[in-house]
């Protein structure tokens, strides 16, 4: 049976997603960032790591160590349900339903993105819990 996308779109995740993580550039912020979510809940670290801006908070230049921690929180993680809120050219407001310690959790973000070279990357976002 073919898998439906993590990322919530109602696609295959072979027409959506997957794509993404094979290699091809995510032609939107909106594309990239439910590529990413799903990168997440597949535990896919290098393409974490690959749609990170360089200037991310969330970038760390010891590989090792940042490999670590994306693997730590996607162990930790059960991700239900990606709910896309609203978005523009270079951001995308969203609210990530997981589940951590047996608990729901609702990860709300209003992300950034800007192009390197001609690609989205993940730049920052401000992240509410509830």
């Amino acid at each position: 049976m073919k898998e439906r996308c993590p990322c919530c779109s109602g696609l295959l995740y072979e027409e959506c997603c997957r794509p993404y993580h094979n290699g091809k550039e995510s032609p939107t912020s909106l594309a990239l960032m439910r590529s990413r979510y799903s990168a997440y809940a597949k535990g896919l670290v290098d393409y974490i790591q690959k749609t990170t801006h360089p200037k991310s908070p969330h970038y760390i230049p010891d590989r090792k160590k940042w490999s670590a921690a994306i693997l730590e929180f996607t162990r930790l993680s059960t991700f239900v349900r990606l709910e896309i809120l609203g978005y523009g050219e270079d951001w995308v407001e969203f609210a990530a339903h997981l589940i951590q310690g047996g608990k729901p959790l609702v990860l709300r973000e209003k992300s950034r993105f800007e192009q390197v070279q001609g690609r989205w990357c993940y730049l920052s976002g401000d992240v509410q819990l509830a």
